[in-house]
């Protein structure tokens, strides 16, 4: 599959811990001053940022899908599009013939009115319509149109078609019931929705699986959260992040508060591992609670068979990032305790009873009174009841198009 480059990607455990250093004296103390700094997640709700109360997966999801195939199908009819002409970048009060270009690319796919074809002025209209493809492409809607953008306006209709078809059989293959109430997470979107009664309730930004150790699409359910919780460091983190940084830096787990296990379960001294072999695949390593801890302060488990879950991260800002695969296969959600109260409605765990008990530290469990799906999904490319077309990129390439349905990303001037 082609490789997505992006500007400051991030490195993973690695490089995010080692930009983390405790002081676990002051913990209450350092986790306000933590959410301070960290504005993507407490700045605002992500009930007050929805865009549409309407869930992207719903009874009308199929049927709008399969109204983008028809419109789509017309689109190809007539031709198709063009890409825009030229190499440059295109934004507002610009004036060039690639404006003419661009112009003509909008109002193929109803992103620009066709009446507003005929100027070579990037005006308020065009970045109004710019904008409008951005969105629905899963891009920054910056009304900028620079390699992004123009890569994902170059892909052709029949490819664009194709992703329609291939994913209306899957929106037909998870069924019309999915509870009337569940959480939804299309992994390509990197986005989740909690969903009540055929309303969203609150969406989520998440970051999940490179491409090289992918989020499993699943159907499963909450079984409980654990507050301030320990971590236990994957085999695959074990292998490709901690052996090569302790090689590096002997003295991280320790900086880091990572503990290790031996098969009996007897604390051992980092001395006593071998790392220049695989001796540490064998071995057990648990970070503590609290501060800088690689789950942040909440995880929640769902029940599946590949050792997944969903949880907080002390590194909020990369919710803010456009390219948001970068997981070990988990799923780190942003404005996490919004979704634990969402989770716990009916108990005792109120949003202030949450706040109070991570404040603590303490190491406490809660579950949900009833049973909660939980869909991990896959879609690419759907329609909306609102009659929008939406597109995402196929990071996975489990559509079969290669780099045709996976667009660079940049980041916006």
């Amino acid at each position: 599959m082609h490789r997505i480059s992006r500007r400051d990607l991030l490195t993973g455990l690695a490089a995010g811990a080692a930009a983390v250093s405790f002081a676990r004296p002051a913990l209450a103390q350092e986790l306000g001053q933590l959410e301070m700094r960290e504005r993507y997640d407490s700045a605002a709700s992500s009930i007050a940022a929805l865009k549409s109360s309407s869930p992207t997966f719903s009874p009308y999801t199929v049927q709008a899908t399969t109204n983008a195939i028809a419109q789509y199908t017309e689109i190809a009819g007539r031709g198709g599009w063009q890409a825009v002409s030229g190499n440059g970048r295109l934004k507002l009060g610009g004036e060039s013939a690639d404006v003419l270009s661009l112009r003509q690319r909008l109002i193929a796919t109803g992103d620009l009115a066709p009446s507003l074809s005929d100027s070579q002025v990037f005006d308020s209209y065009v970045a109004g319509g710019v904008k409008r493809f951005q969105s629905r492409h899963g891009i920054l809607a910056s009304g900028v149109v620079g390699e992004t953008t123009r890569a994902a306006m170059a892909i052709p209709v029949d490819i664009r078609l194709k992703q329609l078809e291939l994913n209306v059989v899957r929106l037909r293959a998870m069924g019309g019931d999915l509870g009337p109430r569940y959480i939804m997470m299309n992994i390509p979107a990197t986005e989740l929705e909690a969903v009540n009664n055929g309303v969203v309730e609150s969406r989520h930004n998440t970051v999940i699986g490179k491409p090289d150790r992918q989020s499993p699409v699943m159907s499963t359910h909450v079984q409980n959260i654990n507050f301030n919780p320990f971590w236990t460091v994957p085999l695959s983190i074990i292998k490709k992040d901690l052996i090569p940084k302790m090689q590096a830096e002997p003295a991280y787990l320790s900086d880091h508060h990572i503990r290790i296990y031996n098969g009996q379960g007897q604390e051992i001294p980092a001395e006593q591992v071998d790392w220049n072999t695989d001796e540490a695949t064998k071995l057990t390593f648990k970070q503590d609670p609290g501060f800088g801890n690689s789950l942040g302060t909440v995880r929640i488990n769902i029940a599946n068979e590949y050792g997944v879950y969903m949880h907080d991260t002390p590194y909020k800002s990369v919710f803010g990032q456009e390219y948001r695969f970068d997981s070990s296969g988990c799923a780190r959600v942003q404005n996490v305790r919004d979704l634990v109260a969402w989770i716990l409605q009916g108990t005792e765990w109120t949003r202030g009873h949450i706040d109070e008990v991570i404040r603590s530290g303490a190491r406490t469990d809660a579950q949900p009174t009833k049973k909660l799906p939980v869909y991990w999904t896959y879609i690419t490319a759907w329609g909306t009841p609102e009659g929008l077309i939406q597109f995402r990129d196929d990071v996975y390439n489990k559509d079969g198009y290669g780099s045709l349905a996976v667009v660079q990303r940049e980041e916006p001037a």
